[in-house]
């Protein structure tokens, strides 16, 4: 039983590593947007818009409402 525990351990951190090299996928290759930093503020605001525009897609989607 102490083996099943041990292998039912290790999935979270599986899941950990396969989200941080998704993650680090993604992100490398905007780096080389940070050398002009105009484009870097033109990519932090693409970057901010979509995730903004996700956001209130998918709570409109859902039917939340913000709290008020």
């Amino acid at each position: 039983m102490g083996d099943f525990f041990k292998k039912l351990s290790q999935y979270p951190k599986f899941f950990l590593a396969i989200v941080i090299g998704v993650f680090w996928t993604l992100i490398k290759p905007l780096r080389g947007f940070t050398k002009n930093p105009v484009t870097a503020i033109a990519a932090l605001g693409v970057i901010v818009g979509g995730l903004a525009f996700l956001s209130f897609t998918l709570s409109a989607m859902m039917g939340l409402t913000p709290l008020n």
